[in-house]
């Protein structure tokens, strides 16, 4: 039994006769009909009988069917695979990121994939978690790294870091004690993320917070990006909150004047890589999100040990 007796089998049983069975695949038909003849008289049964002028099943080839897809299935998988090796020498890795990402896994990725892959393309987006979802979703996207919570139908979530939030402010009265909702509701807050508001996950998880609590969170100054909600807060226009990942990028810049705290009931951002449930992943993406967990696994590390959880600001 030969993979092609397979194919040709199949080929039959889609087209309901040899002669169209073989013109779909080029062949002449009496070389597609005679693999199919081997194959029967190896199996000892016929696999088809004729009824006017077309083929049909009988029970042994209705049996043999799906034994069949399979295998040839699972030989076109085992082709592929080791056809991606090959593949690496080309091909674009395509990928999104939460909109601060850059402070987690740093430019030093796209730099680190290039020299492993030189001749592998990067496409790096994405500005917030939610829209990484939905160009997964709609398929611009082969995979990212998102902020969790998100609409994970038809997708594969694969969480590799929890990073705790921190309540920073210059006002050192603010930060006696760990920050409570109630408080917090209270405090002139700078949100990061703007054009995405509502649907930011770190946003869900505060505004859940509240809804439990019967208070209200909101902002009295929004902006886009992370570090200019960090860089406002040490200039004393408001209250900013972050994760200990953008803390310990940030940790040189940071100015003595600005303190934090962690909140009285703990609250982390989950990062996690996402892509379709059953997709295959092109080499050149699947290397990339390999990488990319190498540094964030690290950063993990990292963060065991420092910034410190507490920091009050100086006089």
């Amino acid at each position: 039994m030969t993979l092609q007796q397979l194919e040709y089998f199949l080929a039959a049983v889609e087209h309901g006769t040899f002669s169209r069975a073989a013109e779909a695949r080029h062949l002449a038909q009496p070389s597609l009909s005679e693999q199919v003849r081997r194959l029967e008289a190896e199996l000892g049964v016929p696999l088809f009988e004729r009824v006017g002028r077309r083929l049909v099943l009988t029970e042994a080839g209705r049996v043999l069917r799906p034994h069949a897809e399979r295998v040839l299935a699972e030989a076109e998988a085992a082709r592929s695979s080791v056809a991606e090796v090959r593949e690496l020498r080309g091909g674009t890795a395509s990928f999104g990121t939460w909109g601060s990402a850059r402070y987690y896994f740093g430019v030093d990725l796209v730099a680190a994939f290039r020299r492993r892959h030189p001749d592998v393309r990067v496409r790096l987006v994405g500005q917030n978690s939610s829209e990484v979802v939905e160009a997964i979703h709609a398929g611009r996207l082969e995979a990212g790294a998102v902020a969790l919570p998100i609409d994970d139908r038809g997708l594969e979530v694969r969480p590799v870091l929890r990073d705790e939030l921190l309540y920073m402010s210059t006002d050192a009265e603010r930060l006696r004690g760990e920050m409570t909702i109630e408080r917090l509701a209270g405090a002139p807050l700078i949100f990061s993320d703007a054009t995405w508001g509502a649907d930011d996950p770190t946003r869900r998880q505060i505004a859940e917070l509240a809804q439990r609590a019967g208070v209200r969170v909101e902002p009295q100054i929004d902006v886009e990006d992370p570090e200019a909600a960090v860089e406002l807060a040490w200039r004393g226009l408001g209250d900013a909150i972050a994760g200990r990942g953008l803390l310990h990028a940030l940790a040189r810049r940071l100015p003595p004047a600005l303190g934090w705290v962690p909140f009285a009931e703990p609250l982390y951002d989950t990062f996690a890589f996402v892509w379709r449930r059953g997709a295959h992943l092109t080499p050149g993406t699947r290397a990339f999100v390999a990488l990319a967990e190498e540094r964030i696994q690290a950063l993990g590390r990292a963060l065991e040990r420092r910034p410190p959880r507490h920091r009050a600001p100086a006089p």
